[in-house]
């Protein structure tokens, strides 16, 4: 999966309140070569949000903003296929280890970091990126981490994601930015053009 997301570089943070959306989400995510989707806990219709998107299987779907047990199971039983939180879980990554499914913890620290190496994990989510260094940071922080992989999400937008991407230590980036549920309800054609706009601009 990790292997997969860093050819596409784009991990879509999307948090559902209109099910209806989800079709055209799919399609406009498909015809950009976006197949990924992280739907966020932030909504009470995640986990139907999760089942009808994990059914065509044209998205590798996961589960964000997972923060219990509870929830990883929940997501994992609808059919998510990777696991992302705001911070390092024990009980969320022991789970995830213990089923196979892959989890990227959010990490802002050295100590965060090591924590998740020492489960074996070494690609994490650097959250908030902007607030804990952005770019700078995570530069500092691949000298003694060196085995270590950063998935930047927070703050991370249109206009700054490629110099987080220059850092060959940033598997991907992540955000909402990449579509959102307002955009695809607004107007799907702007938000496919836009979504295309942003991967020819990633992919040089």
């Amino acid at each position: 999966m990790i292997e997969q997301l860093e050819k596409v570089k784009l991990l879509p943070l999307y948090t559902v309140t209109d099910l209806h959306c989800l079709p055209q989400l799919e399609s406009i995510l498909v015809n950009a070569g976006v197949p990924f989707i992280e739907v966020t806990f932030r909504s009470h219709l995640a986990l139907e949000a999760i089942k009808i998107l994990s059914r065509s299987g044209k998205l590798i779907v996961g589960a964000g903003t997972v923060r219990t047990k509870k929830e990883a199971e929940d997501a994992i039983a609808n059919g998510a296929r990777f696991i992302v939180s705001p911070a390092l879980v024990d009980e969320v990554v022991q789970y995830c280890i213990e089923k196979d499914i892959p989890v990227i913890p959010g990490v802002a620290t050295p100590r965060d970091i090591q924590s998740a190496l020492n489960y074996g994990i070494h690609t994490v989510k650097f959250f908030p990126a902007d607030i804990y260094g952005g770019v700078t940071a995570i530069r500092s922080l691949s000298g003694p981490f060196y085995d270590v992989r950063f998935l930047p999400t927070g703050g991370v937008n249109s206009e700054n994601c490629l110099d987080y991407l220059a850092n060959d230590r940033v598997v991907a980036v992540g955000g909402s930015f990449i579509i959102s549920e307002k955009d695809v309800q607004k107007d799907p054609q702007e938000a496919q053009r836009k979504l295309n706009e942003l991967v020819q601009k990633v992919n040089g």
